[in-house]
């Protein structure tokens, strides 16, 4: 059993090492095209640090546990704001852009809300994939719309020192391949747990896969808030789970419909949809337009409580 949590533990640092490559390389690529920030940290970030979800999910699809797959997308979700926001606020306190307010977050509630609606029934057919995934493109979309009007603001001199083309496009596809065999490894030895454990794959999956696969997230953002590049690191996790739900469960369940046990349509997601509104709060003007570090603390103890309740 020994060898089970090694190869578990390996597969976690896998997609670690190849989530933050992934990310570094793909954002070296949207620079050399001068793509704004914002829409870096929306979208190419976002996905970059959704790829460990999407390898896993997928993964979990092939492999015959479609609820390793729901449940690492609602409890990346979950984490991605209880914990990754709240261990960055901790560090430095987050403004919270209007955009963010105005424009994100929406989106995000919408994205999650659609999500409730499908699992109403027990299943995310294939038809609801392809819906996620053609929202996927108009989401995409729209942000590349809203950055024409930016000015890129990095100067010839930073530019200078991002990497070059064929050294970014090695690390990219590198990554690639890193992150579907640390996704494998995953996947297999989870499962291997849940069963020696006696655990559901549904409370495993939203504690261990979700917090495993979010790492990339935290690494970015917490790197993003020790730069003071807020922009990014709220963009990140608000375009991370909007990717979560669009393109993890969207290709997911083409693949593969994906069946959703009562638990989570009843419980699970309901929690999501109540941090995200949590979110919400927490970046309106009341509160000063930015998430502190007394409010990354209450976010770290809601967190706890929610993983008190699941088991």
């Amino acid at each position: 059993m020994a060898q089970v949590y090694l190869l578990l533990l390996a597969g976690l640092a896998l997609l670690f090492v190849s989530g933050k490559f992934l990310v570094d390389s793909s954002v070296a690529i949207s620079r050399r095209l001068r793509i704004p920030r914002m829409i870096i940290g929306l979208t190419v970030v976002a996905f970059g640090t959704s790829a460990p979800e999407l390898l896993v999910s997928l993964q979990a699809a092939f492999s015959g546990y479609p609820e390793i797959a729901i449940g690492n997308v609602v409890g990346s979700n979950i984490s991605n704001i209880l914990l990754v926001l709240a261990i960055t606020a901790l560090i430095f306190p987050i403004p919270a852009p209007a955009s963010s307010v105005k424009r994100d977050w929406p989106i995000m509630m919408a994205v999650s809300l659609l999500l409730f609606v499908f699992t109403l029934n027990g299943w995310i057919s294939r038809i609801e994939g392809g819906i996620l995934v053609g929202l996927l493109a108009v989401y995409i979309a729209y942000s590349v719309v809203r950055a024409r009007g930016v000015v890129s603001s990095e100067t010839s001199d930073e530019l200078h020192g991002v990497m070059k083309w064929w050294v970014a496009m090695l690390i990219f596809v590198a990554s690639c391949l890193g992150l579907a065999f640390g996704a494998d490894l995953l996947v297999e030895n989870v499962a291997l747990i849940a069963e020696e454990l006696g655990m559901s794959k549904r409370v495993v999956s939203i504690t261990m896969v979700a917090v495993g696969t979010s790492i990339p997230e935290v690494a970015t953002s917490v790197i993003a808030a020790l730069k003071k590049e807020t922009d990014i690191s709220v963009g990140n996790i608000i375009g991370s789970n909007i990717m979560n739900i669009l393109s993890v469960l969207g290709f997911t369940s083409l693949v593969s419909p994906i069946s959703v046990s009562r638990e989570i349509a009843r419980f699970d997601i309901p929690w999501m949809l109540a941090v995200s509104f949590l979110l919400l709060l927490l970046m309106l003007p009341a509160s000063r337009s930015r998430i502190t570090r007394w409010e990354g603390s209450f976010m770290i103890i809601i967190y706890l409580l929610y993983i008190y309740f699941l088991f």
